[in-house]
C-alpha cells in the first residue's frame, strides 16, 4: 500500500513502484508528470493537435504494457522520448506516403517536410523537459512570473504582471532577475 497520495512530485522509483502495485492515482500522477514531455515530441514533428494526441495515447498504451518490463526506472524518461519519437517518425512516414499515393498536397498546418531530424527533436524535447522540471521547483510566485513572461503569447506587459502578482511595477525586473538566477542554478549545465 502506498503511503500518501501519489503526485507528480514523487520520484520515478516511487511512482513506478506504486503503478506496478496497481495504484491508479500513481498511474495518473506518472502520466501527468510526463504528459508535456511525451506530447511535445509529436508537436515538434509539426503534427496536428489531434494526431499528436493519437501519438500520446499510443505512448501511454505502450507504457502501460511495458512498464513491468522496464529494466531501469532511471531510463524511464529516455524510454518515453524514444517511444514517442518512433511513433511520431512512423506517423510522419505514413502521412507523406499517403499524400504521395493519393496525389494530395501535404496539409499546410502539418508541415512534416519542415520537421527537424529525429536527433534534434529528442535533444530539444529533453532540454524543454529539464526546464519544465526546474521551473516546477521554483516558488509559486517565480513559477507564475516565469510562465507569464516567457511561456505565454504574447508576453504579458510588466504593468499587467505587477497587477496579477500584486507587486509594484518597479520590483518586477529585480524579482524576475532573482527568479532567473534560481532557475539557472537549478538547470546547471543544461542551458550552457
Amino acid at each position: 500500500m502506498t503511503i500518501g497520495t501519489p503526485s507528480r512530485t514523487w520520484d520515478d522509483d516511487r511512482l513506478v513502484a506504486a503503478c506496478l502495485a496497481g495504484d491508479e492515482q500513481a498511474w495518473s500522477a506518472l502520466i501527468d508528470k510526463y504528459k508535456n514531455l511525451v506530447y511535445s515530441v509529436p508537436r515538434k514533428y509539426r503534427m496536428s493537435p489531434d494526431d499528436a494526441a493519437d501519438v500520446f495515447q499510443s505512448v501511454c498504451v505502450d507504457l502501460y504494457n511495458e512498464l513491468p518490463k522496464l529494466r531501469s526506472v532511471a531510463s524511464l524518461r529516455a524510454w518515453l522520448l524514444t517511444v514517442a519519437s518512433h511513433h511520431a517518425f512512423h506517423w510522419k512516414r505514413r502521412y507523406v506516403k499517403r499524400s504521395e499515393r493519393e496525389g494530395t498536397p501535404l496539409d499546410e498546418d502539418t508541415d512534416v517536410a519542415a520537421a527537424p531530424p529525429e536527433a534534434d527533436v529528442l535533444e530539444t524535447v529533453q532540454r524543454e523537459q529539464s526546464i519544465r522540471e526546474a521551473v516546477a521547483q521554483l516558488t509559486p510566485r517565480c513559477q507564475e512570473m516565469i510562465r507569464l513572461l516567457f511561456f505565454t503569447q504574447p508576453p504579458i506587459a510588466y504593468a499587467d504582471l505587477a497587477r496579477h502578482l500584486n507587486l509594484a511595477v518597479g520590483s518586477i525586473g529585480f524579482i524576475r532577475g532573482r527568479c532567473l538566477q534560481k532557475l539557472q542554478k537549478l538547470l546547471g549545465d543544461v542551458i550552457r
